[in-house]
């Protein structure tokens, strides 16, 4: 009689054993693992278990990347790295058939050698944020987990506080209730205003603008009231949050736009291209193509600033992408909400992929490098072409990814996820709790060295100068008036990997003061050695002694205009019996402006 019942059970178990966790069924929709994602931050950490405390996540932009954290322990103390990484390619510092083996959907650490620090990896798929739980097999410092014997005294000590204060707390609530026995007792579910830890976050954050009375802002999910108290808990806040306009878009009927092709995916967001319907007279309609950046509800933060940035109508500028309006789709609140911002759109795409496939002549590098250095130099300014008054901003993520071509001579900069307002208003601890962000190949030394002098807003630009540096290097590099061109690579691209961490580039550029190299070949252009000195002077270790990007400005403008004259002069004697000591005049004349040009430059700097 028991066979039949032991089989019965036996059957169960085996279907349940085949059956898929829970969390298998909840991932089987994402088209790649959800990530923790940041360079650096400081775990928490508890007998064989730590948590990264990152507080950025990230979709792996291609399904074959698993979640990575790298755990490191100097003297006492610990930091992580997590990130997104396929496991066929290396990575630095790790072993490359370690890499293959991590399956798993949780984080066991395994030891690396490492010199002059512990070092331990994991790896892991399939479960949300992985990453963010790492398991010790010997315990988060290296010890081996206490034994049984030990157990008993450490838990009976550990419980003596909380007894304590549960004691005290319970003769102070007795005290309480026989004191005030007359007084009518509260209600037990006072009728409180609901409020969810979500919305609280959100309204908390430097919001894209408010209509008078506290209600508006990008953030059409939350409600005026939340707003409202948001901006009183935060005053230091109040002048920007009064000064800033509402978001194109947010509130209204959403436009006719649709989505056609994936131009682009990078940690934040994706890039589409779409189609903008536009009525026209008639009644006939007609469409422009647009630049749709695709943020999901978890990266809502970052198109928020981004959202910030943009709504300032005193940003519009030549050479900053131009902006039409900014989006929610779908309902409030919800997990598959997604936040549009709508930019012009340029088929030459970034300038990245552009010195990759092209080859430029001088004056097209001479043009597109003014062009960013204007760019760079409106956000910087605290008025606008017209001399209006407006908020200088910092970008903080420069790099040639984040330059799109408007066309062979002409570069606009994008993305503002990372980018900050100087306001005045703002104090010494609003611009502390901005953190270490950027991307560490280009960030600047005082960067990665977290030595920034947050009381003075200039120190935010001479970032911006810094990374610029290593963006103009990058189109020198492509720039065939020396008449040897090499493939593309970015700024350190031989001296470090593909993704370099923090502590790599703090080696590199803190420790050994490298920059990228300079030919000698360069120098025998004369155009392209003061190109070459302008970079020179942009990446100085001292942040101080660079220039500022309205100087870079005037450094091409002068460029430009002797370019102009020789190609003028050249035209008009172009016959070698024509030529005359008055061409070799104008020619030096040239010269010395421009010398005039870098000198005062250099006096208005110091």
């Amino acid at each position: 009689m028991m066979a039949p019942g032991w089989a019965l059970w036996a059957g169960m178990a085996a279907v349940l054993a085949a059956a898929p966790p829970p969390g298998a069924w909840s991932f089987t929709h994402l088209s790649g693992n959800l990530c923790k994602w940041c360079e650096v931050s400081s775990p928490t950490c508890g007998d064989n278990v730590c948590f990264s405390n990152c507080t950025l996540s990230s979709f792996c932009t291609v399904t074959e990347e698993i979640c990575i954290a790298i755990w490191r322990k100097t003297n006492e103390s610990m930091t992580v790295h997590t990130m997104c990484h396929d496991p066929t390619l290396p990575l630095e510092g790790v072993n490359p058939a370690l890499l293959l083996n991590f399956t798993s959907r949780e984080c066991h650490m395994t030891s690396q050698p490492t010199e002059g620090a512990t070092m331990m990896v994991c790896g892991c798929r399939g479960e949300h944020e992985c990453n963010d739980r790492l398991i010790f097999d010997q315990g988060a410092n290296g010890f081996a987990k206490l034994q049984s014997k030990d157990v008993l005294p450490v838990v009976g000590v550990s419980l003596v506080p909380p007894l304590l204060v549960a004691v005290a707390a319970t003769v102070a609530f007795y005290i309480y209730r026989t004191r005030h026995l007359d007084k009518p007792d509260s209600p037990a579910r006072p009728d409180w205003t609901p409020k969810q830890t979500t919305d609280l976050y959100l309204a908390s954050d430097l919001p894209c603008g408010g209509l008078s009375g506290g209600e508006g802002g990008c953030a059409g999910s939350l409600t005026g009231g939340v707003d409202r108290e948001a901006s009183q808990a935060k005053n230091s806040h109040s002048d920007v949050i009064n000064n800033m306009t509402d978001c194109p878009g947010q509130g209204k009927e959403l436009l006719p736009i649709k989505l056609e092709v994936l131009v682009g995916k990078g940690r934040f967001a994706e890039v589409w291209s779409g189609r903008l319907l536009r009525g026209g007279k008639g009644g006939s309609n007609s469409h422009e193509t647009v630049a749709v950046k695709v943020f999901p509800a978890v990266e809502y933060a970052s198109w928020r600033n981004e959202c910030s940035i943009f709504s300032d109508p005193n940003m519009a500028h030549d050479n900053i992408v131009r902006f039409h309006a900014a989006e929610d789709r779908g309902p409030p609140g919800h997990a598959l909400t997604q936040h549009w911002l709508i930019l012009a759109y340029h088929s030459l795409g970034n300038l990245q992929d552009f010195l990759t496939a092209n080859i430029l002549g001088w004056e097209e590098l001479v043009a597109m490098a003014g062009s960013i250095a204007k760019g760079l130099a409106h956000l910087h300014s605290d008025t606008t072409q017209e001399g209006l008054p407006k908020v200088p901003v910092a970008h903080r993520d420069l790099k040639s990814s984040n330059i799109v071509m408007k066309s062979r001579t002409e570069c606009a900069l994008c993305d503002f996820g990372l980018a900050l307002r100087l306001d005045v208003s703002l104090t010494v601890d609003d611009y502390a709790n901005s953190g270490q962000v950027g991307t560490a190949r280009y960030m600047a030394p005082e960067v990665l060295e977290s030595r920034v002098n947050l009381e003075d807003l200039e120190a935010f630009k001479q970032m911006d100068v810094y990374s610029m540096a290593l963006v103009l290097w990058e189109m020198a590099s492509r720039c065939q008036a020396t008449g040897e061109v090499k493939s593309y690579e970015p700024a350190f691209g031989s001296q470090v990997c593909e993704q370099p961490c923090v502590d790599s580039m703090r080696d590199l550029v803190l420790r050994d003061r490298g920059r990228p190299d300079i030919p000698a070949l360069w120098s025998q252009h004369k155009g392209l050695s003061i190109f070459c000195s302008t970079i020179i002077e942009c990446w100085d270790h001292d942040p101080e002694a660079r220039l500022t990007a309205h100087c870079v400005v005037e450094r091409f403008k002068a460029l430009q205009n002797e370019e102009e004259e020789l190609r003028h002069h050249g035209d008009a004697h172009r016959e070698k019996d024509l030529e005359t000591p008055e061409k070799d005049q104008m020619t030096t004349s040239s010269s010395e402006a421009l010398q005039a040009q870098t000198e005062l430059c250099g006096r208005l700097w110091s």
